[in-house]
């Protein structure tokens, strides 16, 4: 454990080492202000606008958004890619539906549901559903369908229901494949919000951004991109440490 602190601390220093040159290169003039001001100044400018609460409401909107929109999308992908990959009926239905719309990327789905829904709260929601279902539901369907069917038939063997061998052996088996779905779509949600709230919704980090392109504020917008790559590398970190947690107690030694 002694061996891990000094490693941690040095896994800071380029970090260190890249915000130190950046600050020097643009206090000396050999990058315009305008094209990228000193990370102080940035800095301040992010206190200015925690302390106005301009950069809090717009947060807390992109945030409640990906929270409805990943936690309904994640749950309805579970509950069919447990089925889909449980039934083969099911799976013969859904799979051709779900091979065909699963390329599309999420934002491309963004002038469907602009007609759908208009532009309101359900709109960035629905951008965030569709990104987070189909690939929790590929990833769990393919991880129960990939459990050694050994332990279904020792399960039948002792008089498990068919319910039973879902919830109880399959879904735990599957869990790591189920993780690496919410891990990869947790941080994908927010690219996906952002890009989404640039374009139609005039509330939220990304609206933020490009209000402040448009009185060419670069400060503001490395602001609301330092704060989109703190939230992506929270919410994967966050599926990966629950993903330790629940899954490490299962390896044997």
């Amino acid at each position: 454990m002694k061996n891990d602190k000094p490693s941690s601390a040095l896994g800071f220093l380029p970090v260190i080492a890249f915000l130190a040159l950046w600050e020097v290169v643009t206090r000396l003039g050999i990058i315009p202000r305008q094209m990228l001001p000193p990370f102080t100044t940035v800095v301040g400018e992010a206190w200015v606008l925690i302390s106005n609460g301009i950069l809090i409401h717009n947060f807390s909107m992109s945030l409640i958004r990906v929270l409805i929109g990943f936690t309904t999308g994640s749950l309805a992908g579970l509950f069919l890619g447990l089925l889909t990959g449980w039934s083969d009926g099911v799976q013969k239905t859904f799979s051709p539906i779900v091979s065909f719309l699963y390329p599309i990327p999420a934002l491309g789905w963004l002038p469907i549901f602009m007609i759908w829904f208009g532009i309101n709260e359900l709109l960035p929601i629905a951008i965030i559903f569709t990104c987070s279902f189909f690939p929790v539901l590929y990833n769990t369907a393919s991880g129960v369908r990939n459990v050694d069917r050994n332990y279904v038939q020792v399960a039948r063997t002792l008089g498990k229901s068919e319910g039973a061998i879902l919830l109880t052996v399959l879904f735990p088996l599957a869990l790591p494949s189920i993780f690496t779905g919410l891990r990869l779509e947790a941080g994908m949600a927010w690219r996906v919000i952002i890009a989404a709230e640039m374009v139609a919704i005039p509330t939220g980090i990304g609206a933020l951004m490009m209000r402040a392109e448009s009185l060419i504020r670069m400060d503001i917008i490395i602001v609301c991109l330092m704060v989109l790559s703190v939230m992506c590398f929270s919410f994967e970190r966050f599926f990966y440490f629950l993903e330790k947690r629940i899954t490490d107690r299962w390896q044997i030694g």
